[in-house]
């Protein structure tokens, strides 16, 4: 087993959180349960995905406001929340405020660009204002200045019996150190940089030097890095999936073979006209799973990480999985606990 010359520092997990249509809350409330777990387990930080139009948890931020009355010590994280579908003033208000009722445990992660499916769901959530709607990083930028205290206006004072302010509130002093761009390309992770950042690689980058997905994600981290005012102290979480299968019966063994197999084909050569480039999930005992992490070139330049659970999996599934790498996986890199 390879000996790092970094021990991984920081060990979080990201799920997706999905649901059934037709009776949502239990999706909910096992994504709760899974956070309240990793607490448990002694993770530093769990991460929720977004997901619009489609079931899989939505409004993150709400969801993250009721785990941070169910935690006490978990970072709690959104990986990421597409900024095209949000206002940015309206926004930077819900973070402070789940930033405030978790304690200042709030690490929001955030994208820009056109929505999804930008040409079905314009209508709906710009009807008015499509065709001016700026999803650039001047989107981000706006909410940077919201969340750091920013006037937003040119009045504050008192209107009648009324007082306002000039500046979004609640504020939340560290929040905006906390703030993640999630990042696939070479221009994401300069910007993400120049701009005191944190950056989030996960396993989808855009071949654009390469077509090996290690060599790009290393490029990304170490330009993100060349442009941050800390340098090589900028914060970076990598987050591949990995499901170790230590303690894992034969049928979930076979599962998971199965799902990293039905998904292995994507990851040959660059994917569509953007040029998508997908890592391969790791399965696998926690040593088999420690030797492919330290072969990765992107892996190895960063020391915290934001483990991405697959999906579609059983409860009980993410139990043995996150049991494992707390257990298992994360000593076995050098992590320590804690809780």
């Amino acid at each position: 087993m390879p000996v790092p010359s970094v021990p991984l520092r920081r060990l979080g997990f990201l799920t997706i959180g999905l649901f059934d249509g037709d009776d949502p809350r239990p999706g909910h409330e096992s994504t709760l349960a899974v956070i309240e777990l990793g607490e448990q387990l002694g993770f530093d930080s769990a991460w929720v995905r977004h997901r619009h139009l489609q079931y899989g948890i939505s409004s993150p931020v709400a969801v993250l406001a009721a785990a941070s009355q169910r935690t006490s010590r978990i970072e709690l994280g959104t990986a990421v929340i597409p900024l095209g579908w949000e206002n940015p003033l309206r926004l930077a208000e819900d973070l402070a405020t789940v930033d405030l009722l978790s304690g200042g445990r709030l690490n929001p992660g955030i994208s820009v660009g056109p929505p999804m499916r930008w040409g079905e769901v314009k209508q709906a959530l710009y009807p008015d204002t499509a065709d001016v709607e700026d999803f650039s990083y001047e989107r981000v930028e706006r909410l940077l200045r919201m969340v750091r205290g920013e006037p937003v206006t040119g009045f504050s004072g008192v209107v009648g019996i009324e007082e306002f302010s000039d500046r979004v509130q609640p504020h939340s002093p560290g929040l905006a150190s906390r703030l993640w761009y999630g990042g696939a390309s070479l221009r994401s992770a300069q910007w993400a940089g120049e701009h005191g950042m944190n950056f989030l690689t996960s396993s989808v980058v855009k071949a654009e030097e390469s077509e090996d997905f290690a060599e790009v994600q290393l490029s990304h981290v170490r330009t993100f890095r060349e442009h941050h005012p800390d340098g090589a102290a900028a914060r970076v979480s990598q987050g591949l999936v990995v499901i170790p299968t230590d303690s894992a019966s034969a049928e979930q063994r076979a599962k998971y073979e199965q799902y990293a197999a039905s998904r292995l084909a994507r990851t040959a050569s660059p994917q569509g006209p953007a040029r998508m480039m997908f890592a391969p999930d790791l399965v696998g005992t926690s040593e088999q799973i420690v030797d492919q992490l330290y072969a990765h070139a992107g892996f190895r330049e960063v020391d915290e990480v934001a483990f991405a659970l697959p999906f579609s999996f059983a409860h009980d599934d993410y139990v043995q999985i996150l049991t494992d790498i707390a257990t298992r996986l994360g000593p076995a890199l050098g992590w320590r606990s804690g809780s």
